[in-house]
This record gives structure tokens, C-alpha cells and sequence, in this order.
């Protein structure tokens, strides 16, 4: 069985006790790790694809170590010109090893709601992020139809503020 997953901006193709090294997560060494983001899942003739990712797919894995990669020469020339310059670098990654891929049955973590204290105040700052969601032209139309005048010279701001 094997999966692609995308680990850190990059999409790798993983099965079960392999170890990858992706860029440095921000995770200790010796802690697990989970990824939902699964791109494709194949086992043998079965082959899952998602659109983008698979709704309950999950990969873990563990982080063993943190290390440097080996040194880049970026080196800059322009003939004729005197310019030269040379620069290197020594990328961070973090070297894991793959525990196992499910296919479905995962929970995704979902963040936790916070609690509706004043039901009231929440209802006036929906309104205005809505209506910080439209552009000047819808706003002014809004404007036009509630017999706002002025509307012409108006910005953005001035628009939401009249219509709240």
C-alpha cells in the first residue's frame, strides 16, 4: 500500500516504515505526527483519488531526527563585467519514518467554536464583514436602492459605514 501525501509544501509518495526527509517540521524529535492532506491512496489493483485530497485519509509518521542537508554553491557571474559572487546554504530537514497510511475512518482536528456570549453584537459585525466582502460598485448600488445620496465621492469605508 502506498499514498501520496503532501508533508510541507511538497508531495511525496510514502508507504508503510520508510523513512523521507521533508523540509523541518516544527515538531520534536520522537513525536508523531499526522498528515491529512492525501493526495492518492493505492493498494495493489485498488487505486483512490481525491479531488483534491481524500475526505478521512490520513498518513502518521514519526519524527527521528532534525538535521542540515548537504551545502548548496550558488555561485553568480556576469562576463566582462567584474561581478562575481558566491553565496551557499545548508537546507533544515527533518528526517521521518512512516508508522502507516488509513485510508478512511480518520478524524480530521477540527478547531474548537468559541461560545456565544452576546448573540446580538456578533449579528452587527457579520453585517459588516459581509458587507467588507462586496466591492464599492455592489455597495453602491446598495446605497442607491436604501436612497442614499452622496454615494458618487464615497470610498469604501464611508459606503459601509452609511449602510450599517
Amino acid at each position: 500500500m502506498y499514498a501520496i501525501v503532501e508533508i510541507a509544501g511538497h508531495q511525496f509518495k510514502v508507504e508503510k516504515d520508510q523513512k523521507v526527509f521533508v523540509n523541518r517540521l516544527a515538531t520534536e524529535e520522537g513525536k508523531k505526527v499526522s498528515f491529512d492532506n492525501v493526495l492518492l491512496i493505492g493498494d495493489g489493483d485498488n487505486v483512490t483519488l481525491g479531488a483534491p485530497a481524500i475526505d478521512g485519509a490520513q498518513v502518521s509518521a514519526k519524527v527521528l531526527k532534525h538535521l542540515k542537508g548537504d551545502k548548496v554553491i550558488v555561485f553568480k557571474k556576469k562576463r566582462r563585467k567584474g561581478y562575481r559572487v558566491k553565496n551557499g546554504h545548508r537546507q533544515s530537514l527533518s528526517e521521518i519514518v512512516i508508522e502507516g497510511i488509513t485510508a478512511s475512518g480518520a478524524k480530521k482536528a477540527k478547531p474548537a467554536k468559541a461560545e456565544k456570549a452576546t448573540p446580538k453584537k456578533e449579528e452587527k459585525t457579520e453585517d459588516t464583514q459581509d458587507l467588507s466582502k462586496l466591492t464599492v460598485a455592489q455597495l453602491k448600488e446598495m446605497a442607491k436602492a436604501k436612497g442614499i445620496e452622496g454615494i458618487s465621492s464615497m470610498k469604501k469605508a464611508d459606503l459601509i459605514a452609511a449602510l450599517s
